[in-house]
């Protein structure tokens, strides 16, 4: 099977057109697409499947859990397959079924270990103060955050716990908008305690998958752990140079994965 992948397009903000990748079967939106949600509008009548998992902006200034409810009902309006701690299965041109395990992933903060959880809380003050959304009628603080983040990863190692040999699908590729590992941090910033505001360590997840796809790094990774192959193909903004070597037309093979 063969996807196109997509993340960090951050459309409230940036100029972008997407175009359908040829030969693509499926279009995985792994989060940050646009805060304001307008932008994905641009996905509406797709030529292949939308599987979208929202990204920790598609939350800002919202309270969260109304949020992904109305989230989850614009999704259906738009067709999209929204991968929100859910499974979807798909089949390729071959007839090979995979898998679709999605989820935001929310940061844990455990990244570094418990001993510099403290530390890494106290550096996402500020990622969350900029977000300004609200749960329970509350500040969406770190504490909440790693609520959140716990809840995913309980439900990604259940998920996952499947086998991959599993007579209903043929392979298991994740999306997560948080990166899954320490490998997957931008080099510009690499192991400040910020860092843990953008990954986890999911790397003993890892063996359950063929593939695992995310988001929020503005920048490229592709590299194998665990017998799984991790891939990051998020834009970024242009003022930045973010956006420098994007290719938004790439296409991932899923059976070219490692497994």
């Amino acid at each position: 099977m063969r996807l196109q992948l997509l993340s960090d397009l951050h459309l409230e903000t940036e100029a972008y057109e997407a175009r359908p990748a040829p030969q693509a079967e499926a279009l995985v939106l792994a989060g940050d697409v646009d805060s304001n949600w307008r932008g994905l509008e641009q996905f509406r009548d797709w030529p292949v499947p939308v599987l979208f998992v929202p990204g920790n902006h598609e939350f800002d200034g919202r309270d969260i859990d109304q949020a992904r409810g109305e989230l989850h009902q614009y999704a259906r309006e738009l067709g999209f397959i929204m991968l929100d701690d859910a499974e979807h299965i798909l089949s390729d041109a071959q007839g090979r079924r995979v898998r679709f395990v999605g989820s935001t992933r929310w940061s844990d903060f455990d990244l570094f270990g418990a001993s510099q959880r403290e530390r890494a809380m106290r550096a996402a003050g500020y990622f969350q103060r900029v977000m300004g959304a609200r749960r329970h009628g509350q500040p969406f603080d770190a504490a909440a955050v790693r609520e959140l983040g716990l809840q995913c990863r309980d439900w990604l190692e259940r998920a996952l716990a499947k086998s991959e040999q599993s007579p209903d699908w043929d392979a298991t590729v994740v999306v997560t908008h948080f990166g899954p590992s320490m490998r997957s941090a931008d080099p510009r910033y690499g192991g400040q305690p910020g860092t843990a505001s953008f990954c986890n360590n999911d790397e003993a997840l890892m063996p359950g998958a063929r593939l695992w796809l995310h988001g929020h790094l503005h920048c490229r990774h592709e590299y194998t752990l665990q017998g799984c192959r991790v891939l990051c193909n998020a834009r970024g903004h242009v003022r930045k140079g973010e956006a420098d070597g994007h290719d938004g037309q790439r296409l991932i093979e899923v059976f070219d994965a490692a497994i």
